[in-house]
């Protein structure tokens, strides 16, 4: 992934199941520092919202990020087609993936964006589901299908690419910070 071919796009962190999620406050915590190195760094940042009059917003430390989310009834984001529809004309083949639940709407957006001709990224320590063993198999499904798994550190360092720029001092002060505790 570099920052000029890659789109981060956060599915589906919304109120009322995000509280269900194990550790919910650091995949929270990795995918506002996602948003916050893409912000830095020029990559573009898009999502989604899962039916929202029944799950809520997107809760608000990664809504004031995402500005306006398109909501659907679709598991899959390939539901919204505006977020997909001008990413190849503009060279963006790349995505990295994360948000909830990893085996429902998390893994048919991946396995979408793979038939459709993009690479799909996860950051799998942004990504969560209710039971443990849900998210271990849909991780493993959406390798066995070709998504790469990748983590949010090593994500913020490849777009990156290069040490000793103002914009790895941004990245670097991302990677220091503490987690919450969980």
């Amino acid at each position: 992934m570099s920052s000029s071919d890659t789109v981060l796009v956060v599915v589906d962190v919304q109120e009322k199941l995000i509280r269900h999620i194990p550790e919910y406050q650091r995949l929270i915590w990795n995918i506002r520092r996602l948003l916050d190195a893409a912000d830095m760094l020029g990559v573009r940042a898009t999502g989604s919202e899962q039916y929202p009059q029944g799950l809520g917003p997107t809760v608000p430390d990664l809504a004031e990020r995402l500005g306006k989310l398109p909501a659907k009834l679709t598991f899959s984001c390939v539901g919204c087609p505006d977020l997909f529809d001008t990413l190849a004309n503009d060279g963006i083949h790349k995505l990295l993936i994360v948000g909830i639940e990893t085996h429902v709407c998390v893994q048919q957006t991946v396995l979408d964006v793979l038939a459709n001709g993009f690479q799909a990224f996860l950051a799998v320590d942004a990504t969560g589901s209710r039971y443990h063993w849900d998210r271990d198999i849909a991780l493993r499904r959406m390798e066995l299908a070709g998504a790469c798994l990748t983590t949010t550190e090593a994500a913020l360092f490849e777009w990156c690419e290069i040490a000793g720029t103002p914009a790895f001092k941004q990245i670097s002060s991302l990677v220091r910070e503490e987690p919450p505790n969980c």
